[in-house]
């Protein structure tokens, strides 16, 4: 029976989570916009966390453990507003500081076409790019297809850009208000966040040493121990 929620992060796949152990034990979905998972008419930690929701086999007893985006997205879940029952959440990675270049940014990003390239060669980089982890995955590996969308003879991310548009965590209220015993996760060479930001926020903070930002790709056994 699955005990756990694994979400990943803005802009990669459910497939980062390809060497966690124990899998049988966690559900791991596609976020929306991402990977096989439907775009949503827009984006909200809300919104995002409401479709995940729906797609839960278990709903009751979870722990959840989510990078980036999907550590905001776990903590919404774990508010009670959409008929989960969260017992631990793990935040790992996520960017707590934002400045009004860093929404700016975002937000272009946001409003961008989507991009076509001629070659796989050329989405699947571009992929690996937006989500990360170059260097991490081999770009020529089912992990990177899933990331990708091939129409004709061209190919593009699954990515829908719209998902940037996603704005900044209101982080502070969403740790005071969850129910869930909260931890906050991150790699000690993760230049998204510092020790310091977390610890301002929380008393349960965890550093994980010589890792970055995804821990959960690099050592996928010390981010696991973070959730017992």
């Amino acid at each position: 029976m699955t005990s756990g929620l694994l979400l990943h992060g803005l802009g990669a796949t459910a497939r980062v989570w390809d060497g966690w152990p124990s899998p049988d034990q966690w559900f791991a979905p596609d976020l929306p916009g991402h990977g096989s998972a439907a775009p949503l008419p827009e984006y909200s930690f809300g919104s995002m966390a409401a479709a995940v929701a729906e797609s839960l086999p278990v709903r009751r007893g979870l722990t959840v453990l989510g990078h980036s985006l999907g550590g905001v997205i776990a903590l919404e879940l774990a508010s009670g507003r959409y008929d989960v029952q969260v017992d631990r959440v793990v935040a790992l990675g996520v960017k707590v500081a934002w400045s009004e270049e860093d929404l700016a940014r975002a937000a272009a990003l946001a409003a961008k076409p989507v991009a076509w390239f001629e070659t796989r060669d050329e989405a699947a980089a571009r992929y690996l790019k937006v989500s990360g982890l170059q260097g991490l995955v081999d770009p020529a590996s089912a992990a990177v297809d899933h990331g990708l969308v091939r129409e004709g003879e061209k190919w593009r991310l699954a990515l829908d850009p719209r998902a940037f548009g996603v704005g900044a965590p209101e982080m502070a209220r969403l740790i005071t208000e969850s129910p869930a015993d909260v931890v906050l996760a991150r790699g000690e060479l993760d230049r998204m966040n510092t020790d310091a930001e977390l610890v301002a926020l929380h008393d349960r903070v965890v550093t994980l040493p010589d890792l970055g930002h995804n821990a959960h790709v690099e050592d996928p056994a010390a981010v696991a121990a973070t959730t017992r």
